[in-house]
């Protein structure tokens, strides 16, 4: 079996690869990449990979841009060393979710997991990985955003919000009217936790709502230009790396 590790912490990836050899010598690390950019690189030129074991947060970013970059076709077991992000991992190729340190009876059993998905016939789907694609339709983004007003604290409606801001360490919240609000969230944060039918984010700064799009325009280097209502004070351009995945998004 050929495994791709995607890791930017080398004691970690060490580790891991330590675990998968002690778990079967038919386990060969083919590859190791330390950022998103040598990932994507790897999977457009050698693809054949048989599993992938992938760190979420990476130097350059998170690892689901991985995603929007490349043709990820093998399996992911995700490892991380928090658990925030686990319904997202699930809506990509991940077989499993593993916390940071790796417990090794885990990691056996994330392994059986993908013996019984890709090295089975498919009537041995295991239930509980069914039920939790299921539940994916059930997952419930936030409906309303906690805002700072001084020594007061307010919400803002989602449905009200037509993008997100980040300013240095500070992220605001603006809305259709063009009233801006200190939020209690960073960006990373709202991206989990807003509808991704209704919000993406454009670029390191900026998330923004559908409704608040009103012309997109190509721009220098293949990437895209937005214009967005109310008028935003932080760059619209759309992160080279994101381009695909905004156009998704754009045509759903």
């Amino acid at each position: 079996m050929k495994v791709f590790i995607i890791e930017d912490e080398l004691p970690a990836s060490n580790r891991l690869a330590k675990l998968l050899q002690q778990h079967s010598n038919s386990i060969v690390v083919v590859q190791k990449a330390d950022s998103i950019e040598a990932a994507v690189r790897y999977f457009n030129t050698m693809p054949d990979i048989d599993l992938v074991f992938m760190d979420i947060q990476l130097a350059d970013g998170l690892s689901f841009a991985i995603f929007e970059q490349a043709a990820v076709k093998a399996p992911v077991i995700f490892t991380t060393a928090f658990d925030q992000y686990t319904l997202k991992a699930f809506k990509v190729n991940s077989i499993d979710y593993l916390l940071k340190p790796i417990d090794e009876k885990e990691l056996e059993t994330a392994l059986e997991k993908y013996y019984n998905l890709y090295q089975k016939p498919a009537h041995n789907f295991p239930d509980k990985i069914l039920k939790m694609m299921q539940e994916m339709n059930l997952v419930k983004y936030k409906e309303r955003l906690l805002i700072k007003r001084g020594q007061q604290l307010s919400y803002l409606k989602t449905t009200d919000t037509a993008y997100c801001y980040a300013d240095g360490k500070l992220c605001y919240a603006v809305d259709f009217t063009g009233s801006k609000y200190l939020l209690e969230n960073n960006m990373t944060q709202l991206e989990e936790q807003l509808e991704p039918v209704k919000f993406y984010r454009i670029n390191r700064q900026l998330l923004v709502n559908i409704e608040a799009v009103k012309k997109v325009h190509t721009w220098l280097g293949g990437r895209l230009k937005v214009d967005i209502v109310p008028s935003a004070n932080v760059e619209t351009v759309v992160s080279r790396e994101r381009v695909n995945g905004f156009k998704e998004w754009l045509g759903r």
